[in-house]
């Protein structure tokens, strides 16, 4: 085996069992499969830790992980799919942030070591044994990857920030008439 070839089948594992877990919690939120609680859930979740509108947050969720972990295993769109993957897995990561690093205390480790796997994957590409590969990289050009990645950080920003603001209002309630009318 070559030097290439051990890329290769590194880059699919690295694809298929990242894109998995991707897919199987995108799943969750979608369709309420492996223990999720689909969409009506999962927004009413969103809503309480401050994406707003929940139901519509949820979805973007869903479809980014999903989408983005399908993609990523088949190895199609790749740098599309693991910025779409990276950027829902940041704003899983400013959710649990409070909680400190790691996973067994509610922190952010897991969604952060799925959207750094989902960007790199983005960046380095998805080896030979893909479908872009078979496809002759037509949605896998040079110039995408740092498209997709700046659109997705453009977006995630934007998003998180948003959320923060809502959680900042929400603490610090609504000021209240200093007369009765």
């Amino acid at each position: 085996m070559t030097c290439y070839d051990r890329r290769d089948l590194g880059l699919l594992l690295l694809r298929l069992g990242a894109g998995g877990v991707l897919a199987a919690h995108g799943a969750q939120k979608l369709f309420g499969w492996f223990g999720g609680h689909g969409l009506e859930g999962t927004g009413q979740f969103m809503e309480s830790v401050g994406y707003a509108p929940g139901k519509a947050s949820a979805t973007a969720a869903g479809l980014a992980e999903t989408g983005g972990g399908v993609l990523l295993a088949l190895g199609l769109a790749t740098p599309a799919a693991g910025a779409a993957a990276a950027g829902a897995m940041a704003g899983a990561a400013a959710v649990h942030v409070p909680n400190g690093f790691f996973a067994m205390s509610g922190g952010y480790e897991h969604a952060a070591s799925l959207g750094l796997t989902a960007a790199g994957l983005a960046i380095a590409g998805p080896g030979r044994l893909s479908l872009d590969h078979a496809l002759g990289h037509r949605v896998d050009r040079g110039w995408m990857v740092p498209a997709a990645l700046g659109v997705t950080a453009a977006v995630t920003t934007i998003v998180v920030g948003l959320r923060n603001q809502r959680l900042r209002r929400r603490e610090e309630g609504e000021q209240q008439a200093l007369f009765d009318e």
